[in-house]
């Protein structure tokens, strides 16, 4: 569990889940959960496996919509159309 924040497993969860999504920013977990970027990574570090953390790593480091700065104007949301379905 992370040290200094103690999260519920629902919100560990989310907050695992939201890192993984390519859509969306370190900004919008840190406005969710007062997390910042290397709180997050501090985090996946503590709760993934080794193998699945460089992964994740490998694949958020310099991703464009992990990061609102380096984001394109034209992207507004956070999440992928297709991603949450509606019954």
């Amino acid at each position: 569990m992370f040290s200094s924040v103690k999260m519920i497993y629902a919100d560990l969860s989310r907050v695992i889940e939201m890192a993984w999504e390519d859509r969306t920013p370190f900004e919008a977990i840190q406005r969710e959960y007062g997390l910042n970027e290397s709180a997050v990574i501090e985090l996946m570090r503590q709760n993934l496996k080794s193998s699945s953390f460089k992964l994740w790593r490998k694949r958020v480091t310099g991703r464009k919509t992990k990061h609102l700065q380096l984001r394109s104007t034209e992207i507004s949301r956070a999440y992928c159309s297709r991603q949450y379905k509606h019954a």
